[in-house]
């Protein structure tokens, strides 16, 4: 005997989910909107302008960012698809590897990282006992390239994953059938298996584009404050780290990188779409 279903049974059980959106999604949102189109004398569009005057800020994150994400896909595709071909016991322990670092807290892993590049770090301090105490050392923080680093190695683990899940759902018995259809390994790679991972890697994208673009700490940390990105100004601007405090000015950068992020979002979703349409690749 089937039990019957309250008309409203479905739309009660949204309430604790359209609650917890309400008060901590569209609320914070709404306050960084008002504080983003208000000053002193009420409605205006003066904060916006400010993310003109920090265009070259703007842009660094960006690049930094890009090329983040590009190294990140570059590292992990060979590692996703080298777990997804491995035995059950390989993948589940190459998973806890990746996932182990991500256990420990953000700055404490960052703060390693400045531990071993510094002047009198471990690399400098090996080279040092290699080449002799007269050797100057290398000069591998208080740069960008110590900043890619830092969001390469905090986010790595989201590229990998997303990928990783993507391979594994491809059936092996797809490949066996391009084999007995003469397909190299190679065209198998291209025309079968890159096509099919398509989805993870947008995911990945998306999962590490967005939080390089907004990170704060790794560029102090790393890149000895010398080049703010966005997320740092926006911090100074709340936290008044530079002597000044102006929510309006950080609401209004937060919502330009809000849009921003929306943008690409909006775009890798469409390409996401379009890569579950099409399926995977001929070999004609």
């Amino acid at each position: 005997m089937r039990k019957s279903v309250a008309p409203g049974g479905s739309r009660a059980n949204l309430i604790p989910y359209s609650g917890w959106m309400t008060l901590f999604v569209l609320i914070p949102i709404g306050l960084v909107v008002y504080y983003a189109f208000t000053g002193v004398n009420g409605f205006t569009l003066s904060n916006i302008g400010w993310i003109w005057t920090y265009r070259k800020t703007l842009w660094l994150s960006v690049e930094l960012a890009l090329i983040a994400t590009v190294l990140c896909l570059l590292l992990a595709y060979p590692i996703a698809y080298g777990m997804s071909r491995a035995s059950a016991k390989v993948q589940r322990n190459a998973t806890l590897f990746i996932m182990l670092p991500m256990w420990m807290n953000f700055l404490v892993r960052t703060y390693a990282w400045m531990t071993i590049l510094e002047d009198t770090g471990l690399i400098n301090s090996a080279l040092r006992a290699i080449f002799g105490e007269d050797f100057s050392g290398l000069r591998l923080i208080n740069n960008h390239g110590a900043i890619v680093l830092g969001m390469v190695y905090n986010f790595l683990p989201y590229m990998i994953l997303p990928i990783y899940t993507a391979l594994t759902k491809i059936s092996y018995s797809l490949v066996e059938a391009s084999r007995d259809l003469g397909a190299n390994g190679a065209q198998i790679f291209g025309r079968i298996i890159l096509p099919m991972s398509v989805p993870g890697i947008i995911s990945g994208i998306t999962m590490v584009f967005i939080p390089s673009i907004s990170t704060f700490i790794i560029s102090k940390i790393l890149g000895g404050g010398k080049d703010f990105l966005i997320g740092d100004l926006i911090e100074d601007y709340f936290l008044g780290n530079s002597g000044v405090v102006n929510y309006n000015i950080g609401a209004a950068l937060s919502l330009v990188i809000m849009v921003l992020i929306l943008v690409a979002t909006f775009f890798m979703n469409h390409f996401d779409k379009d890569a579950k349409t099409s399926g995977g690749g001929s070999l004609v």
